[in-house]
């Protein structure tokens, strides 16, 4: 719009459409994706733009949206140690702090608490604020780097927040927990375990059964070499060490 002032200051909005897979950004024009993770195909949306003069002026367009399987997310969720309701109410200063310290625009998708009751947003303690960053060609960042960009910026945006807040502000970077094993998955482990634990006492049961044929195989043979050598040789030691004759005694003979 060519026109000066509020004349020629364009707002934004998604007039119909999946208006609640979308978003816009109200003074840029930018269409965010909300909740269409999962999801693949094409949806179509009606835009509207419309300057602030006396007589409002406006004009619609039909934008088409194609999302793939393989688009990924890149939102980023920041836990802010403060209400819910002073948080909305502080959104667009949240906004710019970021868009300062990290160097790129900054949308904030969605502001959430965990408790949802209307007389728990004044009370609880912590609000998560989902984020997502573009550069100057209006590519997404991706979610690593802007994570990385505010752990080394966290003090300066914490600062700031004070400033915004009022009070002590904590910024942490919210990570999605580790995926627990299955019950299906633990049973498995357990069996494979005791598989093993069963194959190795097999496996020592047998080395020791082998050992100990063995052992009395020697005494065997050992025995069987002592007999050989007794009846071979004519003299013998008994049982008190003494030589005896292996001859017949003479009245024997008789």
């Amino acid at each position: 719009d060519p026109d000066s002032g509020d004349n020629g200051r364009l707002l934004y909005s998604l007039v119909s459409g999946q208006t609640n897979k979308f978003d816009i950004n109200e003074n840029t024009g930018q269409i965010f994706t909300v909740s269409v993770a999962g999801e693949a195909g094409t949806f179509n949306l009606e835009i509207q733009a419309a300057d602030q003069g006396t007589r409002k002026l406006t004009a619609r367009t039909t934008v088409n949206v194609t999302v793939d399987s393989s688009s990924s997310s890149n939102i980023v969720m920041l836990v802010l140690n403060q209400k819910i309701n002073v948080v909305e109410r502080n959104s667009a200063e949240i906004q710019r702090v970021l868009e300062e310290k990290l160097g790129w625009n900054v949308y904030v998708v969605n502001i959430y608490s965990k408790e949802s009751e209307g007389k728990a947003r004044s009370s609880t303690e912590e609000t998560q604020v989902n984020i997502i960053a573009f550069d100057e060609a209006y590519q997404e960042v991706p979610a690593e780097n802007v994570k990385r960009k505010l752990r080394e910026q966290k003090g300066d945006i914490e600062l700031e927040l004070e400033k915004v807040f009022s009070s002590s502000v904590s910024a942490a970077i919210w990570e999605a927990p580790a995926a627990s094993a299955s019950p299906e998955l633990v049973a498995a482990i357990v069996l494979g375990v005791l598989l093993a634990g069963t194959f190795l006492a097999f496996l020592a049961f047998v080395h020791l059964d082998r050992k100990r044929r063995r052992k009395y195989e020697k005494q065997d043979l050992v025995k069987k070499v002592e007999i050989v050598e007794s009846i071979d040789n004519p003299w013998a030691v008994d049982k008190n060490g003494s030589l005896k004759s292996l001859e017949k005694p003479e009245h024997m003979n008789n």
